[in-house]
């Protein structure tokens, strides 16, 4: 997956908002893959804020460590994602990285995000990227608080779902997801044995059927009604006034 393959700029492209200039630019962050290897860490928490990365290939997570010695995961990144975004303006990291499988991540500076800036297509691109994945962390932060178990397992696979649905990875309702019940119970709050026995849960009532990394979902509209899940924030086109606005600026 190419930057701007991006869902974000993908649908800017689509809009017919994107010049020559601007996807020139895109591909030209490209020229340094970073091949990775499973649960490496990109960077650690309070490193300095230099760099930031799109996932070509493999999935990621963001972290904070806590006291205790466990950790939080704040959020999963999937190909087309950027990791880092949320340090723009920081010194240091607010959180570490790290992958979960192997991929391939496409570094860039400071230097290269201040050329994407000054084009303001892409500035907006990039915003819009920012803020949604703000939007997904203040998601998690409702559900966490006030669903049950089940209902916050259910929550985080149907977004799964519909993430990968926008990057063409679900085929028949079914997909990959490459998380161990230790990862989504420190996503989760959860113990591992917590993350089990909800899963088996949500297999008896026919919702979810997950066979180590292949996660099945037999009825994924039953899934959403079951959290009352508003897909909102995942909807990744920019209003049609944002379009209208950026074809006619110079």
């Amino acid at each position: 997956m190419a930057l701007i393959d991006s869902v974000v700029m993908r649908g800017l492209s689509t809009q017919g908002v994107l010049s020559s200039e601007d996807k020139a630019l895109l591909l030209g962050l490209e020229l340094s893959p970073r091949y990775m290897s499973a649960n490496e860490v990109l960077w650690q928490e309070s490193a300095e804020a230099d760099l930031f990365c799109m996932v070509k290939e493999g999935w990621a997570y963001s972290y904070r460590n806590l006291k205790n010695g466990s950790k939080q995961i704040l959020k999963f990144y999937l190909p087309g994602d950027i990791i880092g975004i949320r340090d723009f303006g920081f010194t240091r990291r607010l959180s570490g990285a790290a992958m979960i499988n192997k991929g391939v991540v496409y570094p860039f500076s400071y230097q290269q995000l201040f050329e994407l800036f000054g084009r303001s297509n892409l500035a907006v691109g990039i915003m819009a990227t920012a803020m949604r994945q703000q939007a997904q962390l203040s998601e998690r932060l409702i559900y966490l608080g006030k669903y049950a178990a089940h209902e916050q397992l259910a929550h985080f696979l149907y977004e799964i779902f519909l993430r990968l649905k926008r990057i063409n990875a679900v085929e028949d309702n079914s997909f990959l997801m490459p998380l161990t019940q230790e990862l989504i119970s420190d996503a989760l709050g959860m113990s591992p044995v917590h993350v089990s026995r909800t899963f088996s849960m949500l297999r008896e009532r026919g919702l979810v059927i997950r066979e180590r990394q292949h996660v099945m979902l037999p009825d994924p509209e039953a899934l959403a009604r079951l959290v009352e899940f508003n897909d909102s924030y995942i909807d990744e086109l920019l209003p049609p006034s944002f379009s209208e606005l950026l074809r006619a600026s110079p």
